[in-house]
């Protein structure tokens, strides 16, 4: 690794993708030197960030989405942008890193020299989005990646924090597999600014028209996410490629209605917003757990807790009563 913070910050500038690489596994690392080295290159590259466009995909187990984004993907390297690709992956349960299963699914893409796909691991955080998603994200767009794809682990309960992060939110579906509505959750619909139904090919047509059907009826049933845009219900295959060029063309809709309307510079401002507090309750949640007298007291309350020895609620307040002495002993 390189010891100049400079030199990362002047190797993503000129696009040199090992550089990128490198940057973002300081990034992603735990340990403090390179977590403050990541913080120097991340505020250098500031001004040079915020120009790409970010999506974000989700969907549900088997719709098929890395296929969709190397077929997404390569389309639009074609038409001459620059894709990075932050795959989410599950994490290991026992080594926390990355399966890295989707850039082995997504071949002609990871061999894009126009596309750059980093898989990274969600080290259990919930919604499936890495705890250094947005930092990584500002160095592919500073590195000059113009669109920049965000893939998550699924549709779970916490989606509306990748819809938080970027301009536009797909949900890829599937046809054919029983209730289509049991698929997905109201609070991802809320915040979908299209629904795709993936592989309308073969016998499945008709099939996926029904679907199309069904998730139009229950959109018009909820408030529009934002004042400017209605969700649409698209279909597509991405085997067969087709489809694929019509979700651009809603995608470039969506960015010039919120971007005339001004609604789209709004979005960004609560996006900076929403990033400092999830850094802030990040870091008061790694200052609590390592204060020394927490560290020393938390397996005697854990026990205490699980022998019904004391209540949760009470040993909660003495573990918060530790801040409480250093906030008072620090004035």
């Amino acid at each position: 690794m390189l010891k100049n913070p400079q030199e990362y910050v002047d190797g993503i500038l000129n696009q040199d993708r090992l550089t990128l690489a490198r940057t973002i596994t300081l990034i992603e690392s735990t340990l403090p030197v390179h977590q403050e080295m990541a913080r120097i290159i991340v505020d250098r590259l500031l001004p040079y960030t915020g120009k790409g466009f970010r999506i974000g995909i989700t969907g549900v187990p088997g719709a098929g989405k890395s296929t969709y984004i190397e077929s997404f993907g390569n389309m639009l390297t074609q038409m001459g942008h620059r894709v990075a690709v932050l795959a989410i992956d599950p994490s290991s349960s026992r080594s926390g890193g990355s399966i890295l299963g989707d850039k082995t699914r997504m071949e002609k893409l990871a061999v894009n020299p126009n596309a750059f796909i980093r898989p990274s691991p969600s080290s259990g955080t919930l919604g499936g989005v890495g705890r250094k998603t947005r930092e990584t994200m500002l160095v592919c767009e500073a590195a000059g990646y113009d669109v920049v794809i965000i893939e998550t682990v699924g549709v779970g309960q916490s989606e509306t924090t990748v819809a938080s992060m970027v301009d536009f939110f797909l949900v890829l579906m599937i046809a054919g597999a029983g209730d289509e509505l049991q698929g997905i959750k109201k609070g991802v619909l809320e915040v979908a600014d299209t629904i795709v139904i993936n592989k309308a090919d073969g016998d499945n047509v008709m099939r996926t028209e029904i679907a199309r059907k069904e998730y139009e009826t229950a959109l018009h049933m909820l408030m529009p996410n934002s004042p400017n845009w209605s969700p649409q219900v698209l279909t597509c295959s991405s085997l067969e490629h087709r489809g694929i060029d019509k979700i651009w063309e809603t995608i470039q809709d969506h960015r010039k209605k919120l971007t005339d309307s001004g609604e789209m510079s709004e979005k960004r401002k609560h996006q900076a917003l929403d990033w400092m507090s999830f850094l802030l309750d990040e870091g008061l949640r790694q200052w609590f757990y390592n204060d020394a007298k927490v560290k020393a007291a938390m397996p005697v309350l854990r026990k205490d807790v699980e022998m019904k020895r004391t209540s949760p609620t009470a040993a909660a307040d003495t573990l918060l009563a530790f801040l409480k002495e250093n906030a008072e002993y620090n004035k």
